[in-house]
């Protein structure tokens, strides 16, 4: 099918769960917003209980939103949810299957519910894809926690969905299983599949995201290119190795040096108000010798810590 509109697409989605003998009432999210682009690497970041699996979870019809709307691959989560449903395929963070089944017995039966004729089911093609052909006839119960993982994934594709959630799909697993992971949401999206990932490992959604959002206490607070998200923070680190040891951080008014514990001073500055060669020039005039000098960028962990953590620290200093 050939779609041109936003992959996900999201208006005033509200979600309140109610109280409970145990805990009051609870607003999830909060009127978010967001588009998340066809054929892109979406990151969907933010801390603990901010409100991504509430959303997920909407997308995926197992929570009933409070206000608002939204379309899964053009189709209304109201009005078309049996379309909507059907073009995704969400890998959850639990796993969850049937142990005893195979592998084999697990896509089929899921390929099964989503109505893929035998003909066209793509079972070991899948398995093979993902390193567990070779126990496609053993019981789930005898996998590892690693190939479970990636059966979640293999469950997730046997409808061959337009868009893949990825809810931290890496958790907990090895670096090789999460190479191969990568490897192959990478090749579904050069073949036109849209990832949405959610991860707390912060580097790896720098690495593979091409457009990042971040949720907080169910507000989406940025949503943007990630190369524009993190050029947004406006700050940059300059690291000066001194020629000879100094005891302590020179005075650089108006910036502030700090000196480290391998003898290199850090000074913090923002690009679009200052220049390196200032930063130099009051060096020199505080009579340090430059060995070697090292730009460093922000990058998207600073980001998410200034419009999450900090932003609540600011709210408590006013409040």
């Amino acid at each position: 099918m050939i779609y041109s509109g936003a992959a996900i697409s999201a208006r005033g989605l509200r979600k309140t769960y109610a109280r409970t003998k145990k805990s009051p009432a609870k607003e999830a999210l909060k009127g978010v917003d967001l588009d998340v682009p066809t054929g892109s690497i979406f990151g969907l970041l933010g801390p603990n209980g901010a409100g991504k699996s509430t959303f997920i979870n909407i997308l995926a019809g197992l929570v009933t939103k409070t206000e608002g709307s939204a379309t899964i691959w053009g189709f209304d989560i109201d009005k078309n949810p049996r379309q909507a449903r059907a073009s995704i395929g969400v890998v959850p963070q639990e796993i969850n299957m049937d142990v005893f089944f195979t592998p084999k017995e697990t896509l089929d039966i899921q390929a099964g519910l989503f109505g893929v004729p035998k003909a066209e089911r793509r079972t070991m093609e899948i398995l093979s894809a993902l390193g567990i052909a070779d126990k496609a006839d053993a019981y789930v119960r005898m996998l590892s926690g690693g190939m479970k993982r990636r059966l979640l994934v293999a469950k997730a594709m046997v409808h061959a969905p337009p868009i893949l959630i990825l809810d931290e799909p890496t958790a907990g697993v090895d670096i090789e299983l999460r190479k191969q992971l990568w490897d192959y949401a990478l090749d579904l999206n050069a073949k036109g599949v849209t990832i949405v990932l959610t991860t707390h490992y912060l580097e790896e959604a720098q690495e593979l995201c091409d457009t990042i959002a971040i949720i907080h206490q169910g507000e989406v607070v940025a949503c943007e290119p990630k190369e524009k998200l993190i050029a947004s923070l406006d700050s940059k680190m300059l690291l000066v190795t001194p020629a000879d040891p100094i005891g302590a951080a020179p005075a650089l008014h108006p910036y502030a040096g700090e000196l480290k514990d391998d003898g290199r001073i850090a000074i913090p500055y923002q690009p679009s108000s200052s220049e390196v060669s200032s930063i130099i020039e009051r060096l020199q005039e505080a009579g340090v010798r430059i060995k070697d000098i090292t730009t460093v960028e922000a990058d998207l962990e600073d980001v998410f810590l200034e419009l999450t953590y900090n932003r609540d620290k600011a709210r408590s200093t006013f409040a």
